[in-house]
């Protein structure tokens, strides 16, 4: 019985195989699929048949001939089924439908006056379930609901802590599977945001990425070697607590001094509320200082400056810890890329250790606020492309 379990573990591990390859270079023949897989032509025929049968990929037009009968082009079928992304901001709430190759098919966003658990839930729901009730009709509807959180999230989908929204051990994965009957997936946001910058954005498939999530608190995402580094219990990327003034202001963390406390959306309008920008401090919004700041208004201009220091005094700790290729910046704050970026590569030039910055690459992200609702939307599709697999493997 072992043996055949083995067996068909192979079968789909295989399988997995050829039907990553179809994804991610198609269009390709049967025997393009054996020459790059080190299949035989036999089995890649076999698995290539099951993928037909079940709608993950299709046969396109022949392709070119190299001397013999033109090639049937097999393409891999994104349309075959959907995911939903979650980014669940502090002040906001994104969401995305994507087919299964990532391209958003629909989006909604709304933005969130309160953080407590029970009115953000219902926000979250009644978005998933537009999205539901939008989709086009496909083969496999809804393939999982992917929610990237701004905190510490273990591996039961359970939010341990999220200092910026209050919230503490809440099982976000269980009410939202109760709610659904999908499968779920819950992710630290900068976590999953590095993912999506590594998938979708400017620079995919770097291996040794930083992507640093600058919204209403600072977070971090690492990947290492072409893999999304989750530390020993998923709790890596905690960087916006890492403290740069010792005795500095005091944070929701329980710790003093924390890096976002002074570089962040959150430290942004804080100080500009103190040195009374506008008349009624209630207007003072990262939207409305962006504007001020396009109508050169010195002292908004300013205080992105100061904000922009802040930011490269800890992405020099960053780099000097972790000597990446490239540092992203993305979430919010990257909208005032036009102002930041210069304070951020003075400070990090300023760093002696001149040598970390031979092939060091700064920028800001494309996908702007698109990066963490991608990440777990892919790792939804991926998690359904390799659901077989993963059954079986779990049960030897």
């Amino acid at each position: 019985m072992k043996i055949s379990m083995n067996q068909h573990l192979v079968k789909l591990s295989n399988k997995s195989l050829v039907l990553h390859i179809i994804k991610e270079q198609a269009p390709l023949s049967r025997a393009e699929i054996s020459q790059r897989s080190g299949l035989n032509k036999g089995t890649v025929s076999s698995l290539v048949n099951e993928l037909l049968e079940e709608k993950l990929c299709y046969e396109s037009g022949p392709g070119e001939s190299s001397g013999g009968r033109r090639p049937v082009m097999l393409l891999f079928n994104q349309l075959a089924g959907y995911s939903i992304g979650i980014d669940l901001g502090v002040n906001y709430i994104l969401g995305l439908l994507t087919d299964l190759q990532g391209n958003i098919v629909i989006e909604k966003k709304l933005s969130c006056t309160t953080t407590a658990a029970e009115h953000v839930l219902g926000k979250v729901t009644d978005i998933i379930q537009q999205l539901i009730n939008e989709a086009p009709s496909s083969h496999y509807g809804i393939v999982g609901i992917g929610i990237g959180v701004p905190g510490v999230v273990d591996n039961t989908g359970t939010v341990l802590l999220a200092p910026n929204l209050g919230w503490k051990y809440l099982n976000l994965k269980e009410k939202i599977e109760a709610s659904f009957q999908l499968p779920v997936i819950i992710e630290n946001e900068a976590k999953a945001g590095a993912y999506g910058e590594s998938k979708f954005g400017f620079n995919q498939n770097s291996e040794n990425l930083i992507y640093v999530s600058a919204g209403i608190g600072i977070g971090v995402g690492i990947i290492l070697k072409g893999e999304l580094y989750r530390g020993v219990n998923g709790f890596s990327g905690e960087m916006g607590h890492m403290t740069i003034e010792i005795n500095g202001k005091d944070c929701r963390c329980g710790n003093k001094g924390c890096w976002e406390l002074y570089s962040s959306e959150q430290a942004l309008i804080e100080e500009a509320k103190n040195l009374n920008l506008a008349p009624n401090s209630e207007t003072i919004t990262l939207e409305w200082l962006i504007e001020q700041a396009n109508k050169n208004n010195e002292q908004v201009i300013e205080l992105f400056h100061t904000i922009g220091a802040f930011l490269g005094t800890g992405l020099n700790t960053i780099i000097n810890t972790f000597n990446p290729h490239r540092v992203i910046i993305g979430n919010r704050l990257a909208e005032a890329k036009k102002w930041l970026e210069d304070p951020i590569l003075r400070i990090i030039n300023q760093n002696h250790f001149q040598f970390q910055r031979e092939e060091l690459e700064v920028s800001f992200s494309k996908l702007t606020i698109y990066s963490t609702a991608l990440g777990v939307a892919a790792f939804s599709t991926e998690q359904f492309l390799k659901a077989d697999y993963q059954e079986i493997e779990s049960s030897i």
